[in-house]
């Protein structure tokens, strides 16, 4: 741990110490700085705008490309908008500030707080410490060999859908992915805090849970874990009263065992939609990624998917242009894509990950071949889409509604909600009443590029 402090008296706290979180990356990072907020609002302080807040804190991601210089660009910025406030506190959390550690002090006095994503946990004390000690600076960057259970935020009414962690980490080491390297190796929560965690979001308001991990099915593998297998996991969050629905992300394919599969059909309430990221569909690029698995594998989990559950939905992540990758590679990809049917897909460009072993592989790929071959995903995906949301109209389906839809039509009022498969879906209801967390059941009636729309079909409940 880095300590540096010349105050000899700890200056008392502000009255009402204010915050602004600014959040990147995946939905774990969202939750974090959900956590966070809630814990130091139960802690006194007040969110305020950034340019005023005390402390501001930056969740960061090292996933995708230039990270690094996304989080010192937003460095920069705080200090131009702060410069009424001098004596702003910068935190950097997550994966970034795990990547770069305590060379994210050099870029500004007032970064004085580096916090890996094992330390959240610690934030709102070592936050509250920072600000009674002015010239103190703290790196937290030690890996914990398990779960940091979090205290209890403020308990405030939340939306209809909510994230729970139920595992940090990940031991697959993929030769591309940093994420072993930023999150530590897996750790598995306890069922018990899971289900306590549950039933205070369902308390809250949640109808709709997503259990979040960076290998979620390989959940109580690990020497953390108290036994619970994944699928007794989520027929135990199920048996909760109050709850409609669950979801999880994201699953490794490797991992997906007999049980995980026949839960589909066994949990009414375990959404039929699932996210299994493919990243090739050649099986000479997917041994040199790392995955553990091949495209043969793959294609028989699919029908495996399939066959439980005929109505299941997929979607994936796809990384183009591996190093070593060639068009057959590439054509192996699209034709698992059309295999596969995935009803949407998030595809982007290999890029180096410091640390990671693909950053070693000589044979790159130029630059504008892997936009090129990107966008025949992309376009390959956009078919795919349109098709899946094209057969949906005239479906019968239950949405549960979540906020009024961006654009309202003139002399009526829009809301939207999401479907079981996670689609958005808009319809027109009448207005002057709250539809925040009601279910109902519509009729699709059209699609747009991503979304549909839909008319009222029963009574709202």
């Amino acid at each position: 741990m880095y300590k540096k402090s010349f105050n000899l008296k700890p200056n008392p706290l502000p009255t009402m110490p204010t915050y602004h979180i600014l959040t990147f990356g995946c939905q774990m990072n969202v939750n974090d700085s959900i956590w966070l907020g809630q814990a130091l609002e139960a802690h006194n302080f007040s969110q305020a705008p950034l340019a005023e807040a005390d402390v501001i804190c930056i969740n960061t991601c090292s996933v995708r490309e230039k990270p690094e210089q996304k989080v010192i660009n937003t460095i920069y910025r705080i200090k131009q908008l702060t410069l009424a406030n001098p004596k702003t506190l910068v935190g950097v959390l997550g994966c970034v500030a795990q990547q770069l550690g305590e060379k994210l002090f050099h870029y500004t006095n007032q970064v004085r707080l580096v916090a890996g994503p094992d330390a959240l946990a610690m934030l709102p004390k070592t936050i509250e410490q920072l600000l009674e000690n002015p010239s103190q600076r703290l790196s937290l960057l030690d890996f914990t060999s398990t779960y940091l259970e979090r205290e209890p935020g403020k308990a405030t009414k939340i939306g209809p859908t909510a994230y729970v962690n139920i595992m940090q980490g990940c031991d697959n080491f993929c030769t591309y992915c940093i994420v072993p390297y930023t999150r530590g190796r897996q750790k598995s929560r306890p069922k018990d805090a899971i289900l306590k965690e549950c039933r205070e979001k369902i308390a809250l308001g949640a109808r709709e849970l997503t259990l979040l991990g960076q290998n979620v099915n390989a959940y109580g593998q690990d020497k953390a874990g108290d036994g619970t297998r994944f699928a007794q996991l989520l027929h135990a969050i199920a048996d909760l009263p109050g709850l409609e629905r669950i979801r999880y992300t994201s699953p490794h394919p490797k991992d997906m065992g007999v049980e995980d599969v026949a839960a589909f059909a066994k949990i009414p309430k375990l959404c039929p939609c699932l996210h299994l990221p493919l990243q090739s569909g050649s099986t000479r690029i997917l041994k040199r990624m790392g995955r553990g698995y091949t495209r043969e594998e793959y294609s028989k989990l699919v029908d495996d998917l399939k066959t439980t559950l005929p109505a299941i939905s997929l979607t994936t992540d796809i990384i183009v242009g591996f190093p070593g990758e060639d068009d057959q590679d590439l054509l192996d990809t699209l034709t698992m894509m059309e295999y596969c049917a995935y009803h949407a897909s998030f595809s982007f460009c290999y890029s180096d990950r410091p640390g990671c072993r693909a950053v070693n592989f000589l044979d790159k790929i130029d630059r504008a071949v892997q936009h090129s071959r990107l966008e025949e995903v992309q376009h390959t995906q956009d078919i795919l889409t349109t098709k899946w949301l094209k057969a949906r109209v005239g479906q019968t389906t239950t949405i549960l509604l979540e906020e009024k839809s961006p654009r309202q039509p003139e002399g009526s009022v829009s809301w939207q909600g999401r479907d079981p498969y996670g689609t958005i879906v808009h319809l027109n209801l009448p207005a002057n009443e709250d539809y925040r967390g009601k279910m109902l059941e519509v009729t699709i009636t059209d699609f747009g590029k991503h979304c549909l729309h839909a008319q009222q079909k029963s009574s709202l409940w």
